[in-house]
Formats: structure tokens, sequence, C-alpha cells
């Protein structure tokens, strides 16, 4: 059965496949989920830039928006193919963008919809379907949450990620974050009343302290903007909640995105893309601020050598990691100061 203790949301603009692969340098079990992606972009976009994902991201989802039954099963089907543990149906986006398009939270107000489009996702696919949903579209109503569960768990859904706020379609997705208040003890209360089904609770949680008295309750919490406010949030995660011993500093993850960099700038990427999901790595460290301005003023891998250097200096910290591959090759152990821009 999948692990569903502890994730990070899918946020746009955010969770793509490079700020996935920071996180996963942080832990290792953590689920990840990538940006919202439309049905019709899969199918008629460009599925390797949308799709890619670095082979040690697993367990990952891919979450799909749409609302038309059959793109959604191929999109589905696509996202199985692609490798993916999971595939999840966004029912809670707010956004101007995902009413004219009629799916995201403004799809609940079509709950006969939502039912044949869950079944035919699950029926397209052998991996989990998953949905990631509000309290409620303009209000909330616990009776009417219940029945929505009950209806889409009869579709074969099994894991339900309960956004716990109601979705005002006449808010900003920042004011939807705000403004409706949580009820963290609705989604407790769906784990009573519906057993047998999985939920994982979202909203509002910004710490691992906060996380874990919701585990005893629910079956996961899911962090969003907390996570990448600060990476390392996730810091003592695999210790805490999966049981493993692993607690990577940030240097070590910063040593890794090194060589990411590297390899992704030999492909083609534009440094930027990496380095703009890194500047938070130090945040509210030593020498935290000039990491960030090295790095937003330089946007190249020369300025990450230099604040790296620099962060290194600063906190008298240097030393060896074992296995920082990108390509997840046999161990490979350098220093910060010993990598080269010419080469690995």
């Amino acid at each position: 059965m999948p692990d569903f203790r502890l994730s990070v949301a899918p946020m746009v603009d955010r969770t793509d496949r490079h700020f996935r692969y920071l996180v996963r340098q942080i832990s290792r079990k953590v689920r990840l989920y990538t940006e919202m992606t439309v049905d019709q972009a899969v199918l008629r976009g460009k599925a390797e830039r949308l799709l890619t994902f670095h082979p040690t991201e697993h367990p990952i989802a891919l979450q799909l928006a749409g609302s038309d039954p059959k793109s959604l099963a191929e999109a589905a089907r696509i996202g199985q193919a692609w490798g993916y543990d999971e595939v999840n149906l966004n029912l809670g986006c707010p956004s101007e963008k995902a009413q004219e398009g009629g799916f995201g939270a403004c799809l609940l107000l079509e709950p006969l919809r939502v039912g044949e489009i869950l079944r035919a996702m699950v029926e397209a696919v052998a991996i989990p379907v998953t949905v990631k949903l509000r309290l409620g579209v303009e209000g909330e109503s616990y009776p009417l949450l219940a029945r929505w569960v009950e209806r889409y768990g009869e579709t074969g859904v099994r894991t339900f990620i309960i956004h716990a706020r109601s979705a005002l379609l006449n808010l900003s997705p920042l004011k939807n974050r705000e403004v409706p208040p949580l009820r963290h003890d609705w989604v407790h209360r769906l784990k009573v009343d519906f057993p047998h089904l999985t939920f994982i609770l979202n909203g509002g949680v910004r710490t691992l302290e906060e996380a874990l008295p919701h585990l005893e309750k629910v079956d996961g919490v899911m962090m969003g903007r907390a996570v990448y406010e600060d990476p390392f949030v996730l810091e003592e995660a695999d210790r805490r909640v999966f049981g493993l011993a692993h607690r990577p500093s940030r240097l070590d993850v910063a040593r890794r995105m090194r060589l990411y960099l590297e390899a992704e700038v030999q492909k083609g990427t534009p440094p930027w893309a990496v380095l703009r999901h890194m500047l938070n790595l130090f945040r509210g460290q030593p020498g935290g601020r000039l990491w960030r301005r090295l790095l937003s003023e330089g946007r190249s891998l020369g300025a990450l050598d230099q604040a790296l250097r620099l962060l290194q200096e600063k906190v008298g910290q240097e030393g060896e990691e074992e296995n920082p591959d990108p390509k997840g090759n046999a161990a490979v152990k350098r220093t910060a100061l010993g990598l080269s821009r010419q080469g690995i």
C-alpha cells in the first residue's frame, strides 16, 4: 500500500522537476507531486517537457486537471506509461483560469460529472487514482462533503487529499489560502466516518511539529508553501515520520544540487530554472542573505560555485558527502571547493 504519511503539495510554478529533485535530497521518503497539469497539455503538448522526472523522485504523483472523462482517462494512461506512482485529480484550484476551463474547485458543483471522470480514470490505469478537493465551494457543509466522499469512493478512489478550507470562487488563489477558515477537525471526522478510506490533511500545516499530531488521527499530512519557503522544514522528516536515519546538512544538499545543475546545463537547461528553487536553501542561517543575493544576481553555475565557497567559509564547515551524482551512479566523493566548472 502506498505510504501517504507525509507529502509535498502540488504548487503551480513551484513543484517542477528541479524543485522536486531538491526536496528529494532532503527527504528520501516524502511523497512528491507535480504541478497541476491540464489534461489537454498532456495530450497535445510536449509530453517530455511536462512529464519528465528524475528516477530518484519516486514516489511521485502526477496531478491532472480537466473536465472531460475521456481526456482525463487518456492523460492518466500516459502518466502511468511515463512511470508515475499515482494520478491525482485536482478538485481544489479556485483560480480564474481553472474556472474558465471548467476544472478545479468549480467542478465540485457538478458531482455527477466528477463521478464519471473518476470512474473513467480508475478504469484506465492500474496505479492509484486519488483526489485533492476542498471542503466545499462558496461555503462548506460537512454532510455534503461526506456525500462527495461516499459517492467518489464508489468509483474506486480510495485516497482523498482534503484541503481543509472551502473554495471561494470570487477570491484569488492567495486569498483562498488565507480567508476561508481552516477546519482540520472535519478531516479527522471523515477518517472516523470512513475508516476504510485513506485521508490526507492539507492546509495550514507549516512544521513537522504541527504535522505529527494530525498523523494520530488521519493517514497523512500534505505540506505546501512552508516547504518552498524553507525546504529544510523537512530536515527531520525521514527520521521522525519514516524511521530512517537520514539527516543531510544544507551544505550537503547544496553540493548535490551543484552537480545536478552542471548536468542540467549540459543538457541545455537554463541555470536559473534550477537556481531559483535554491534561493531559500539557507533561509534563516548564517550567510543566508548572501547566498540568496549571489544566486539572484549571478544566475549561473559560477555564481553557485562562489556562493558555495563563501558559505562554506562563513559557517566553517568543510567535508565530503557520498553519492551526490544526479544520475545515480556509484558513490562519488568531492568537496565543494574542489568542484570545477570545466567538468565533474
